[in-house]
Order: structure tokens, then sequence, then C-alpha cells
């Protein structure tokens, strides 16, 4: 009987990941993943390095914008941030800006 109530009391596998990982944090990761696994790896070399520093400093606006940016098509993403073509006014602000920046920061090359 006590052990019947001790496995009834036992917390399921999702709800220790839920203890150790709050909703911020898990979007956090989602975004990173999606970031730098876009399908297209020129986006993901720009992206990924992106997401990795600047979304853990993101506020909640600044999030929901990177989120919608990641539904957006990769080569026009790919194109806006190198200038190809005009960003549409929801990102042509403050993300872009800091992506842009972002590209043109000098980048160690591993092994060379």
């Amino acid at each position: 009987m006590i052990a019947a109530y001790l496995l009834a009391r036992r917390p399921s596998p999702l709800y220790i990941r839920d203890l150790l990982m709050n909703t911020d944090e898990a979007r956090q990761k989602k975004l990173k993943m999606r970031a730098w696994r876009r399908g297209f790896r020129e986006a993901d070399l720009i992206l990924g390095p992106f997401a990795d520093r600047h979304v853990p400093l993101f506020s909640e606006a600044e999030l929901d914008l990177f989120e919608a940016l990641l539904e957006e098509a990769d080569h026009d993403i790919y194109g806006w941030i190198l200038e190809r073509m005009p960003a549409p006014a929801p990102y042509d602000g403050l993300l872009m800006t800091q992506l842009r920046a972002f590209r043109d920061e000098p980048k160690g090359i591993a092994g060379g």
C-alpha cells in the first residue's frame, strides 16, 4: 500500500524537466536551435551564433520579433542581413542592425 502511494506520487519525467527549465529558458533554447538549423548553411552561420549570444539577453518583445523573423524564408532573411534587398518594416530596426553588426564582426577561424 505504501509502495503504491509512493509510485503515484512520483513525478513524471516531464514534471522533473519542467522544474529544471522554466518556460523562458525553454523558449530561448528552441529559438537557438531553430536559428542553427535553418536548412540554408549561410543563414545558419549567422543566425546560430547570433542567437547564442543575443537571445539570452533579449526582452520578451525582442524574442517575439526574432521568433517571427525565423518564420521567414531563409533566402529572404539572408538577403536582408547582407542588404541585398530591403528588410520589411517589422525587422528593419534594431534587430536587423544587430544582425548586420554581428555579420561584420571579425570571427576567429579554427585551425588556421
